[in-house]
């Protein structure tokens, strides 16, 4: 095991953690807090299938308990969907943003063929519209200062999928993609963007896995990982990794060699099938990370 790192503190850093009135987003803002962040705690106060609102116990005791440990904290009510006002409470409180953890979340689990577009379209709204909502809000003031920090959070039902989460898992992949552009224009800005996608017991897995399992899911095996993303000190930006019961590890995209047919015309259905060992075949797989790489490696590799 390597020594003890110098520890990481946050002394002067403004944090908005989204859904943070509870499971992983209130483990989140109290880390930070305890490390010296100032924190926006955001929580809508809804149900975890997108119903109800408007209460403010959820983030106020989170607030109450950062506060009581000697932390500093604001409470905001107001849903992702309104991202400018998220913003808005941390510059009235604290005059900037430094890190943006996209945290809230809804279920609404359901066969695609008993799928309906309300189902479909309020966890799109909440993960993937919320999150582009208050990281656009968030955007112009770091851009400006040079400096920011951003976590999105993905999901293996997004990686992997799962049955009954096709909205889920679609709008969670979307994030994905999102935080991958961000990383991109936020690299000369000094704007790391980074995606976790967290296994930890919360009000979104209770329903779905038995207690032995919960209790070794705790939120506390996940945030290290954000705040150290989320650290000044932190050069990673555009990676994706997936944590939880005290595992961490980053994941990328695998590709084939795949087989090379000449130019885009002149081969046959049958030939593709013919040849589709070679197209499936991993055992030399390369792994381009950017979209100049892909192109790269299409137009001039091959077999």
């Amino acid at each position: 095991m390597s020594a003890p790192a110098t520890k990481l503190g946050f002394d002067g850093r403004i944090a908005i953690v989204t859904g943070a009135g509870g499971g992983l987003g209130r483990q989140h803002a109290l880390l930070l807090a305890s490390r010296g962040a100032k924190v926006v705690v955001n929580d809508l106060g809804g149900g975890m299938h997108g119903d109800g609102g408007g209460g403010h116990r959820a983030a106020d005791v989170v607030v109450d308990e950062i506060r009581a440990a000697g932390g500093v904290a604001v409470a905001n009510y107001d849903s992702v969907e309104n991202g400018e006002a998220i913003v808005k409470t941390a510059l009235d409180a604290f005059g900037t943003v430094d890190i943006v953890i996209n945290n809230a979340g809804i279920l609404r689990d359901v066969s695609f063929a008993k799928m309906n577009t309300a189902d479909w379209d309020l966890v799109h709204k909440v993960h993937l519209s919320g999150a582009m909502r208050v990281t656009h809000a968030a955007w112009p003031v770091m851009r400006e200062k040079g400096y920011g920090r951003i976590i999105m959070t993905s999901s293996a039902a997004g990686i992997y999928g799962n049955f009954g989460q096709t909205n889920y898992g679609a709008a969670k992949m979307g994030l994905v993609g999102f935080a991958a552009c961000l990383a991109e224009e936020g690299k000369s800005k000094g704007i790391h963007v980074n995606t976790i996608a967290p296994i930890a017991a919360s009000r979104m897995t209770e329903t779905i896995m038995p207690p032995e399992v919960l209790a070794r899911l705790k939120p506390e095996a996940v945030s290290p990982l954000v705040a150290w993303l989320c650290h000044e000190s932190c050069t990673e930006t555009k990676g994706v990794f997936e944590v939880g019961a005290g595992y961490i590890s980053k994941i990328r995209w695998e590709r084939a060699l795949g087989a090379r047919f000449g130019e885009s015309s002149g081969f046959s259905p049958e030939a593709v099938a013919s040849r589709w060992n070679e197209i499936t075949d991993f055992s030399q797989g390369e792994y381009p990370s950017s979209m100049h790489e892909s192109f790269n490696a299409i137009l001039q590799g091959g077999k």
